[in-house]
Parts: C-alpha cells; sequence; structure tokens
C-alpha cells in the first residue's frame, strides 16, 4: 500500500518529536478560535500567541488594519509555529471580512466589554467560539463589536476597568478550555486536520523540507 506524505515524512523524524507531536495533537482544537484586531504592541501579540499554543487552541486570525503584524520573538519563545496564523489584510475592511468569514464557518463571535452583562462562567461552549481581542487602547472596535454575538465580561474586584490583553486572552482561554475538557463537546480535531497539522509540524523540525516532499512525489509517481 501506498504510504501518505505523513507516514513518509514521519521517518524523518526524532522520536523524541514524534512523542511529542503525538501526544499534543490529541489536544488541539479549532472549536475556539482566537481574533487579534489591529494590535500594535508586538509583546501583547506575542504573549496572546504563546497563549493560545500552551491552550491548544490551532488558529489565530490576526486583522491588519491600521497596524501590520508584528511580533516579539523573545516573548513568543518559538509558539506561532506550532498554531495556524490566518492574517487578514488584503480588503478594505479586514475587520468586517475576517468576522464574517468565521461567522461563515459556524463560529460564534464572543468580545470582552466591563459593561457586558453575561459573565465568562455563563459563556455557552456548544457551539464553536471565536474570541476578539482590540487595540491595547481602545478595545475591541465599534464594528466588531456589532457583529457579535456574545459580549461578556470578567469578573474584576479592583478600582482598574480592565485587565492587559495578554492577561485577559488567558483568564478566558484557561476558564473555556476547562469547561471543554470536562464538556460533552466534540472539542477535537478531525483525523484529516490532524494529519495536516502533523505535516507542517514536521515540516518546522526538518531542515530543507522541501527535498522531502520531491522525493515522496518521485518515489509515489515512479
Amino acid at each position: 500500500m501506498k504510504k501518505t506524505f505523513l507516514e513518509f515524512i514521519w521517518e524523518f523524524v526524532t522520536d523524541n518529536k514524534k512523542e511529542l507531536f503525538t501526544n499534543l495533537i490529541e489536544y488541539r482544537t479549532r472549536h475556539i478560535a482566537v481574533v487579534l484586531e489591529d494590535l500594535y504592541q508586538p509583546h501583547n501579540a506575542s504573549a496572546v500567541m504563546r497563549t493560545c499554543d500552551c491552550f491548544g487552541i490551532q488558529d489565530v486570525h490576526v486583522i491588519e488594519n491600521r497596524n501590520p503584524w508584528v511580533h516579539s520573538p523573545d516573548v513568543e519563545r518559538g509558539s506561532s509555529k506550532w498554531i495556524s496564523l490566518h492574517r487578514h489584510k488584503a480588503e478594505a475592511n479586514n475587520t468586517e471580512s475576517c468576522l464574517n468569514y468565521l461567522k461563515n464557518k459556524g463560529y460564534k463571535l464572543v468580545a470582552t466589554s466591563p459593561h457586558a452583562d453575561m459573565e465568562l462562567h455563563d459563556l455557552p461552549i456548544d457551539e464553536p467560539l471565536a474570541l476578539i481581542f482590540g487595540t491595547e487602547q481602545d478595545g475591541v472596535s465599534e464594528e466588531a463589536m456589532a457583529l457579535t454575538d456574545y459580549q461578556i465580561k470578567i469578573p474584576m474586584y479592583g478600582f482598574t476597568e480592565s485587565f492587559n490583553i495578554s492577561v485577559a486572552a488567558a483568564i478566558i482561554l484557561y476558564s473555556l478550555r476547562e469547561k471543554l475538557q470536562e464538556s460533552d463537546v466534540d472539542w477535537m480535531l478531525p483525523k484529516e486536520v490532524k494529519e495536516e497539522i502533523l505535516i507542517d509540524w514536521c515540516k518546522k523540525v526538518l531542515k530543507y523540507h522541501d527535498k522531502y516532499l520531491a522525493e515522496y512525489q518521485a518515489r509515489t509517481n515512479g
């Protein structure tokens, strides 16, 4: 039987990496996605990316209206190579195009607001959720807020009105990840998606990975 490309490239990955990949792919999810709207501080964007990887969130969507995507390697610590980064920068209105894309994929859009009536622990998780985080100074734009399905607040007990964006993301993702783990929701990736991501991970740890694809194609076409 002909080997799949994953089976072929898998042979060149170290045993330690194989064990790590095999374990972690089972915790990856696309039931929750994160959207970053026009962030301009690289350390905040990178901190959110690192948090997403730590909680097994596979997809991060970056909206670039005024501010181009910039990351901070010292903060990110390589986390971005393990997640799927989707950059939305080609349209006249990237916020609208990104959020409508996610809605069409079946996601419910969620934003935080200190004035929201719903608290974080009341947010339903039965449908896929896309969590929107806005600029450090102004938060989520009014346009994005108008498209949301849920607006939530994180309980706070001090004088400051809001958390730093990376802290807010960490709190929300921790809470939702715990709920998912304890629920009956089918949050795991389907087999074919796992294979796609595993191939991508293999490429990230193999030098000159293009030569493996060329060799595989030569063997399977021969």
